[in-house]
């Protein structure tokens, strides 16, 4: 798996209460498949955080410790309306932004980045009924699904999850890598029936096929015992 020698990564993803669950586990889903990166889980505290759906989400590193991060993410969510009035959250957000490599959000999240001063003369999308919200704070409202304005990335939607992650993988560590993460997600069936991506080694696709396959053994032999006993 990822045998490629990759640049270290450091990836922060912002946690809040009643954020939407869904919009941070897709992105995090594709990030924890990249190679030599790690993920920082950000709060003020390591409390846990409870997302829109009572999930808790656990942080893994506090405001005083984030080192200077490669991408700054920010989901949206129902909390996105409290989180607009929070000063110290806001100026969390705009010193990190403005030393990140990529400053990215899904959905509302993009509120709190323009919030934040940094969308600002950007073009950036965020859900339908936020665009006009969007624009008051400087930024150039576009509806697309996923929006790149030189190092802002924003998707307009949780149903991008997945597909924002892609993007973002793809700026950091090229086509290959993101496709790669993508495959070992089940993300991009294509990958299988249609013309094979010439940046994805054959090599890779192999390794990876056998990787399921010893998994579909080891299944097909639980299942064989457990169907016998019925």
């Amino acid at each position: 798996m990822f045998q490629r020698r990759t640049p270290f990564t450091k990836i922060g993803m912002m946690l809040f209460p009643s954020l939407s669950e869904l919009e941070f586990m897709a992105p995090y889903g594709i990030f924890s498949y990249l190679p030599n990166t790690q993920i920082y889980r950000i709060a003020p505290t390591l409390e846990p955080i409870y997302s829109d759906t009572g999930f808790p989400l656990i942080p893994n590193t506090s405001f005083k410790e984030v080192p200077e991060l490669d991408v700054l993410f920010v989901p949206g969510g129902l909390g996105v309306t409290a989180k607009l009035e929070d000063a110290e959250f806001l100026r969390f957000l705009q010193i990190q932004g403005e030393r990140a490599r990529y400053v990215t959000s899904i959905c509302s999240g993009s509120l709190l980045l323009a919030a934040a001063t940094l969308l600002r003369g950007y073009r950036a999308t965020t859900d339908w009924s936020s665009l006009t919200l969007l624009a008051m704070f400087g930024a150039e409202s576009v509806a697309d699904r996923i929006v790149v304005d030189r190092n802002r990335i924003t998707a307009s939607s949780l149903t991008d999850g997945l597909a924002l992650g892609s993007v973002i993988a793809q700026e950091l560590l090229g086509d290959a890598i993101a496709q790669e993460a993508q495959l070992r997600l089940n993300y991009s069936p294509t990958l299988f029936t249609d013309s094979f991506p010439e940046s994805l080694h054959l090599e890779t696709f192999d390794s990876i096929r056998v990787e399921q396959q010893t998994l579909s053994r080891a299944r097909l032999q639980i299942i064989r015992r457990i169907t016998s006993t019925v």
